[in-house]
């Protein structure tokens, strides 16, 4: 899993696509872990919401980051959607923890969550992190949608924390045994 949220806990303000505390942890570190990520990556998962807001946001953008988010495999949950028509998207209609199963059994590189709160609560109830990487932004919202309100108690192990030159922090978690 990967994450920016608020110190207090907000992955996104109180209206879709609300992330402009983004902005406060985006640098230089940021940018070149958004990088390393999607090298060590075989498939991006989302949920429809953020698979649609990304879409339309990065099928536009240039640059490197943008290349690999335009040609990386995307794995989209949904059962509303009927199509994902963005580049390299495979859509998942049912059955979306015994799919990440199998790729899981299949090795190979990484899967990554972006967003996705509730995507995320069903992978996080299923026991399907392996690592929680949150980027925190110096930033209180006060209200909002919170990554983490729909998931059981888990207890994790702190693997790093850095803090980066703007004043974010990132995380790095493993799954406690």
């Amino acid at each position: 899993m990967w994450n920016v949220i608020t110190l207090d806990g907000y992955f996104e303000g109180d209206q879709k696509w609300d992330l402009s505390f983004h902005e406060k942890i985006w640098g230089k570190e940021v940018e070149e872990l958004s990088i390393e990520q999607l090298q060590s990556a075989d498939y991006l998962a989302f949920g429809r919401v953020t698979y649609e807001g990304m879409a339309s946001y990065w099928i536009n953008e240039k640059g490197i980051i943008a290349d690999y988010m335009n040609n990386i495999p995307k794995l989209v949950f949904s059962t509303t959607l009927k199509s994902a028509t963005w580049n390299n998207s495979i859509l998942i209609s049912n059955n979306a923890t015994e799919r990440v199963k199998q790729l899981k059994q299949e090795g190979g590189k990484d899967i990554y969550v972006f967003g996705s709160a509730d995507l995320s609560a069903t992978f996080i109830n299923a026991n399907l992190f392996d690592e929680y990487r949150i980027g925190i932004a110096p930033v209180l919202l006060g209200s909002g949608k919170l990554l983490f309100g729909k998931t059981t108690p888990k207890s994790l192990l702190l693997h790093s924390a850095n803090a980066l030159e703007n004043g974010g922090v990132l995380l790095r978690y493993g799954v406690s045994e």
